[in-house]
């Protein structure tokens, strides 16, 4: 499993694809850890080689401490990828993910380093602000909003134990989530692919449509049917999209709005 360098505990790579001409670097959402992206490995192994993100504060890393600024969690990251930037790749995030890809390619940009995508999946333009501040919930109330979101199964939130192992990265990543503050800087220069569910309570379509503003690059707009975590039911449709934009082939977007 060795590649350009190593990335110690945060860049897992479930299916090494050494022979691929383009990596795949994917960033959980809140709360989230680099298995969610297991699937997308085994599918799309040997096409893409790709890197899943394991934050710290969960799974393997729970004793570690989180990282509560997006900013900094970039910061972080940035170092740890440069070595695998030695081939094209694209950057995929989902929700808070989605965040943590841009401020990672303006970071990498700064460096003369483009992405040959970013597809933000699940998240409002980074300079769309919403005062949200459920990281300052009770732990009853912030239980309630999670449940509302699908993401999870609920039956986990019964779980006294479950809930103080996973209550903390959530609360933490939430924080990360709504306390950024969009920075204006220059656009990136990659093509940026927002993919969103229609009924999503934490990103209208314009919202979503807004990313066009953060590139001079193509742009590209999908609006699936579903919430918050559309990618669930929708997995097989986007695999095909991301295949469809490495091979730059057109893209199957739903209800798309394409500029570029």
């Amino acid at each position: 499993m060795a590649g350009p360098t190593d990335g110690g505990a945060w860049i897992r790579r479930f299916h090494p694809a050494p022979q691929a001409s383009t990596r795949l670097i994917c960033l959980p959402h809140a709360g989230g850890s680099a298995s969610y992206y297991f699937p997308v490995s085994r599918a799309l192994s040997p096409l893409l080689d790709v890197l899943a993100i394991q934050y710290p504060g969960r799974q393997d890393r729970r004793g570690e401490p989180c990282v509560d600024d997006l900013r900094t969690l970039a910061d972080l990251l940035v170092p740890l990828l440069l070595p695998w930037t030695d081939r094209p790749f694209v950057l995929f995030g989902h929700s808070m993910g989605a965040t943590l890809a841009f401020e990672v390619a303006v970071r990498l940009a700064q460096r003369g380093i483009t992405p040959h995508g970013l597809f933000a999946s699940g998240r409002r333009a980074p300079s769309c602000f919403r005062d949200e501040r459920v990281h300052l919930y009770s732990d009853a109330e912030f239980i309630a909003d999670l449940k509302g979101l699908s993401g999870t199964d609920p039956q986990m939130f019964d779980d006294e134990q479950v809930v103080s192992m996973i209550l903390p990265a959530l609360r933490s990543d939430y924080r990360a989530a709504e306390t950024y503050r969009y920075r204006p800087t220059p656009p990136l220069a990659c093509p940026v692919v927002a993919l969103t569910g229609d009924t999503d309570p934490q990103v209208t379509i314009d919202e979503a449509g807004t990313w066009a503003e953060h590139t001079t690059g193509p742009f590209a707009l999908g609006v699936y049917p579903g919430g918050h975590f559309f990618l669930n039911e929708h997995a097989p449709a986007v695999l095909d999209v991301i295949r469809d934009h490495v091979a730059r082939r057109p893209l199957s977007l739903p209800r798309s709005a394409t500029a570029g």
